[in-house]
């Protein structure tokens, strides 16, 4: 379906209401084979948190759109990308997921041995074979840029403008594209990791995230330190809103209770309130006084998303030993009471009843930009 078939269905419709994707895009593994080329392998993608690989020798291998990414610290200190494939046979380098090396990465099958900048440093009988050119036999190099603490790749061999596109969407949503640096993002501490392994396409899981019109059905928790969010409109569909807490609540946490000091970068006009940022296709941002919300999608299958989601906080509350409970407990709940809203819808999408796709009510018609974005991205 194009997207000027879309538009054109909203015309024939007659109502406020627009259709969704068909319920094949949810399900078809074809489909999902098209996106991991086109729009996985096209697109800067957030693998990681920088300090993920805190020394020298670190590294993480992610699947990004079905090709195993290598991300390693030099002994400079900076961060490289890498496809994660020996140039001799094939074998892939690192098996493990996470780990650290002294001085070197060596493929495991024939010794290949590579620096930690991707050169060819050493192989058995090397040095006899004089014609072999170690500049033409270094791993191949995955472009990779360093933003709000995050480390983003993209295979493309001509990755879009990072300004234009992670950038671009920042400030679509916030309407200022300074304002995330009042967060100092990149040197807050990851205060808990948790993953979560959703059976659910990750379109399902994008669209059930910017919208709200869900929220007073199945988030009682997070409709109670944001009232407005029962009315059913998600901070993303006005530009620069911040939902507001309500008049009782202190902090951003399960019970309402006060959370931490407020980051010292956060004006008084951001405090109390809650920002809520897609960066498409796989990144989820959520803003409040004293910490940051960051979810990196990791799309497995058509019907399968691992979700890796940090809480972070200034180093002085890591530090200190805080308990942080009752301030992961709140989101944690979203995320659960989400996923399983997702994995409740996944089944349906190969149902008959959802052969032409669903519907959007006006509250969430800025998910129709989302869907025209994959239309696009998979167009021929």
């Amino acid at each position: 379906m194009s997207s000027t078939e879309v538009r054109t269905q909203r015309l024939e419709t007659g109502t406020s209401l627009i259709p969704t994707l068909p319920g094949s895009y949810y399900t078809d593994p074809e489909i999902f084979e098209r996106e991991k080329s086109r729009i996985f392998q096209r697109n800067w993608f957030a693998a990681a948190r920088s300090t993920d690989l805190p020394e020298p020798g670190s590294f993480r291998a992610v699947d990004v759109g079905g090709e195993s990414v290598l991300i390693v610290r030099g002994r400079d200190r900076k961060l490289r990308a890498f496809l994660n494939v020996c140039r001799h046979r094939g074998a892939r380098l690192c098996m493990a997921d996470s780990g650290s090396v002294r001085r070197s990465l060596q493929c495991p099958y024939h010794a290949w041995t590579y620096g930690l900048d991707g050169s060819l440093i050493a192989a058995p009988n090397l040095s006899s074979m004089n014609d072999v050119n170690r500049d033409e036999y270094g791993l191949v190099g995955v472009a990779l840029r360093e933003w709000l603490g995050a480390v983003w790749v993209c295979l493309a061999e001509e990755p879009p403008s990072f300004t234009d596109t992670v950038q671009a969407a920042v400030t679509a949503r916030l309407g200022d594209a300074g304002m995330i640096e009042e967060w100092g993002i990149d040197e807050l501490v990851v205060g808990r990791r948790i993953t979560y392994d959703v059976k659910a396409n990750w379109k399902l899981i994008v669209e059930n995230f910017m919208e709200c019109y869900h929220c007073a059905t199945i988030h009682p928790e997070l409709t109670e330190v944001l009232p407005e969010f029962a009315e059913g409109y998600a901070a993303q569909y006005f530009v620069g809103h911040g939902a507001e807490f309500g008049e009782e609540i202190e902090g951003f946490t399960v019970d309402g209770r006060p959370g931490f000091d407020r980051i010292d970068g956060v004006d008084d006009e951001h405090d109390r309130r809650y920002y809520a940022i897609t960066i498409n296709p796989q990144v989820f941002i959520n803003l409040v006084p004293d910490h940051v919300i960051f979810h990196r999608m990791y799309p497995k299958a058509a019907d399968r998303t691992v979700i890796e989601c940090d809480w972070l906080y200034t180093k002085d509350v890591v530090d200190s030993g805080a308990d942080l409970s009752k301030s992961v407990e709140l989101f944690h709940r979203v995320n659960q009471q989400d996923f399983d809203a997702c994995e409740r819808c996944q089944p349906a999408m190969s149902s008959k009843a959802y052969v032409d796709g669903g519907v959007l009510v006006p509250s969430e018609h800025h998910i129709g930009e989302f869907r025209d974005w994959v239309v696009r991205a998979l167009a021929d």
